[in-house]
């Protein structure tokens, strides 16, 4: 039986008169692909945000590898083991690609700014480590043409991937995955969906994605759970989500 890496249980959230999510329970299993889908406006990115600890639930909880996590500060839920992007890109434009995945690395890193600035105490030899994982990443998300380069002059797709990149540099268990694959064409999404199976079966990391692309879904998902203004309607394996009656209906509004 596969272990629970996340457990979402009756997750409330309001602002002010607008209730966002209403009573959402689902759970992620260790080493699955779990996708997150609804309308616009539907809750997902709450959801996400919830989990990561960027907003407070009013009611229900979250545990992750066991642990309530509902209560912790974003840097406590992070150095446990979860990472995320964000729908827009959040990188250092003015940094090269290396330098961008290399400040991603301060959660696994065990000296203070002046220990490492003097290479005392082991210093250089954490260093290498650092770079040698991020050189993994570059490989990973096939990189090397762009290594050295500032990443605001960059496509945006590449930028996509970097992003992934940073909040695969983490080194998480979980990783949230907040519409990786908007603004892109599809043979960018092609090459995303790609590298998201690689990091799931290579590097073992459990995903929770929420993604619009209902054929990305399908293709990479184990399960899917499915919100429609802030409730869940449905979840199940991607065929029985395709043809579910209230999911057809919450997409098409019939």
């Amino acid at each position: 039986m596969q272990k629970d890496v996340l457990k979402v249980e009756d997750l409330c959230l309001g602002f002010g008169g607008v209730v966002a999510l209403q009573g959402v329970t689902f759970s992620v299993s260790k080493g699955e692909i779990l996708g997150l889908i609804g309308p616009n406006g539907a809750g997902k990115t709450c959801v996400l945000n919830c989990i990561s600890g960027f907003y407070r639930p009013h009611r229900g909880s979250i545990e992750f590898l066991g642990n309530r996590i509902d209560r912790l500060p974003t840097h406590k839920i992070a150095s446990m083991g979860i990472s995320r992007t964000f729908q827009n890109i959040e990188l250092y434009t003015s940094l090269t690609t290396v330098d961008n995945l290399l400040a991603a690395r301060h959660l696994p890193m065990q000296h203070n700014f002046i220990l490492g600035g003097l290479y005392l105490f082991g210093a250089k030899s954490e260093e290498i480590r650092h770079r040698k994982a991020v050189e993994e990443i570059i490989d990973l998300l096939e990189l090397e043409t762009v290594r050295k380069a500032t990443v605001g002059n960059l496509p945006y797709g590449i930028r996509k991937r970097i992003d992934l990149g940073r909040a695969l540099a983490q080194e998480p268990t979980l990783i949230l995955l907040d519409e990786p694959m908007a603004g892109m064409n599809k043979e960018e999404k092609e090459d995303m969906a790609r590298f998201l199976l690689d990091i799931n079966e290579e590097k073992g990391v459990t995903v929770l994605l929420v993604e619009h692309d209902m054929g990305v879904i399908m293709d990479i998902s184990n399960r899917i759970v499915v919100v429609d203004f802030g409730r869940k309607i449905s979840e199940g394996l991607p065929d029985e989500i395709s043809s579910n009656p209230k999911v057809i209906e919450a997409y098409l509004g019939g």
